[in-house]
């Protein structure tokens, strides 16, 4: 198995630190709003990553934190007139909904920022006694980039130019810091503001120390793989690489992966441009298995842009799967025979899995994945029928399920609810087929098409589906 790592800039044979063990580390979202699609993204990609993982056998310990104390947290807190803590968990309770509705699976552990403060203030204590950190007069404790000689190696940025560049974007009240390219790790309280106790002054940390003190905390001081999207590489990912080696003495993460942007019909996502979704807005258009399907459909390091012919196209192709499932669920249980017939066979399904496993094997690229479930339910409509045995069905069934749970895709449809006005048209087909009246029930039939509601008559019953 090989995946990119920003690190060297190339694919890596995957090998973990401990056989048969994956420790992966994924930066969470800030929980001061309901999630955006781009937010999702990130959660999606990284899910198929440690379900494929699981695929193969590993056992993965995957973390994902909340941050759950920052200045937009605080902001909305006093817009409100409420405690940051009213608003952090709020909508960690509607991230988790979210999470549910996109299936994404529980995380190994979700550690929270404000429950991890005694590591941090026990990290940020090492750095300034190894001289990595210091104290300004306000109590503000900084990180000296300058004495992490490696500054810079993960988003292949030279400290020079990112010093010059600091110099140019200084910011108020950041006059103590020996260098410009010195980041924060503790800083003062302000007025009104959540705070803790420290050494060096009452406030609350940086952004960048809490993930390394939480990576740390449940996944020891070296893990396998740290994730997130493109836009954390720099400063954030880098930060936490310095923080975390200069106290631990240790390379931090192995491998490290990076998912692309997402864009709306070919716009940077923004609010400005009216073009900002969240993933609860989605969910009131489209079932949300299908915004999974659509973040699944290109490969997770590219671009992917949103846009509503995007995801009409998800949503017929993930029908297409679902309608192969049903196919095989009524064939399995009306299949006159047991074992494999004659023009049965296992190859064709075998060949198609191992085409799944290359695509999955080579940087995780879903979207060729997806084509070969795709194949495999042309060749499971192409292959059965009637006279299908129950052995071959079945096995096809269960293959494409577990091909399908890698990337998260539920196989079973959800029940709609009909309304009233239908439901009572197609129970009057129904008693005019019986009557023979099949004047009328072919009307029925037709008026219900008009609605967009298409029958299908079986042996098991009279099925529908939207057009």
């Amino acid at each position: 198995m090989k995946l990119f790592n920003t690190l060297s800039r190339q694919k890596e044979e995957f090998i973990p630190l401990e056989p048969g063990k994956v420790k992966m580390y994924v930066c969470g979202p800030t929980v001061y709003n309901f999630i955006h699609i781009g937010n999702a993204r990130p959660i999606i990609v990284f899910d198929t990553v440690r379900r494929y993982f699981e695929y193969k056998g590993f056992e993965v310990n995957f973390v994902s934190n909340f941050t759950d104390i920052d200045d937009k947290i605080i902001k909305k807190a006093m817009e409100e007139g409420v405690g940051a803590e009213i608003i952090s968990r709020r909508y960690i309770e509607e991230c988790k909904k979210d999470m549910e509705g996109l299936n994404v699976k529980p995380a190994t552990s979700n550690p929270l920022a404000t429950e991890e403060i005694d590591g941090m203030l026990i990290m940020i204590q090492e750095l300034i006694r190894a001289g990595h950190a210091y104290a300004a007069k306000d109590g503000t404790v900084y990180f000296r980039t300058k004495s992490f000689k490696e500054y810079g190696k993960l988003s292949h940025k030279n400290l020079e130019d990112l010093q010059s560049g600091f110099r140019e974007i200084k910011v108020t009240g950041e006059d103590e810091k020996e260098d410009p390219a010195d980041f924060v790790l503790w800083k003062p309280k302000k007025d009104g503001e959540p705070y803790w106790e420290s050494p060096w002054c009452d406030g609350r940390p940086g952004w960048h120390i809490e993930c390394s003190v939480m990576s740390k905390k449940y996944l020891g001081e070296q893990i396998d793989i740290h994730a997130g999207g493109e836009d954390l590489i720099f400063p954030h990912h880098e930060n936490e690489i310095a923080q975390s080696e200069a106290a631990n003495g240790k390379n931090f993460a192995k491998y490290w992966m990076h998912n692309g942007f997402l864009n709306i019909d070919n716009k940077k996502m923004s609010k400005s441009l009216g073009n900002f979704f969240t993933v609860r807005e989605i969910g009131e258009k489209y079932d949300l298995q299908i915004l999974r399907f659509f973040m699944l459909s290109a490969h997770y390091r590219s671009p992917l842009n949103f846009s509503a012919d995007l995801m009409e196209s998800s949503k017929n192709g993930l029908e297409r799967i679902l309608n192969a499932f049903d196919k095989l669920r009524g064939l399995e249980a009306s299949a006159k025979t047991e074992k494999f017939r004659d023009n049965e066979s296992r190859e064709a399904v075998e060949e198609l899995v191992s085409k799944y496993e290359t695509a999955m094997d080579d940087d995780f690229n879903t979207a060729d994945a997806i084509s070969a479930i795709f194949e495999l339910v042309k060749l499971s409509n192409s292959t059965t029928n009637e006279e299908s045995s129950r052995e071959y069905v079945v096995y096809l069934r269960e293959t494409m399920e577990r091909l399908c749970g890698v990337l998260g895709i539920l196989t079973e449809k959800k029940e709609e609810i009909l309304d009233e006005e239908i439901e009572a048209m197609i129970e009057a087909r129904q008693q005019a087929r019986k009557d023979k009246n099949f004047a009328l029930a072919d009307e029925i039939r037709g008026k219900l098409l008009e609605k967009g509601i298409v029958l299908e008559d079986t042996r098991e019953g009279v099925k529908w589906k939207r057009a």
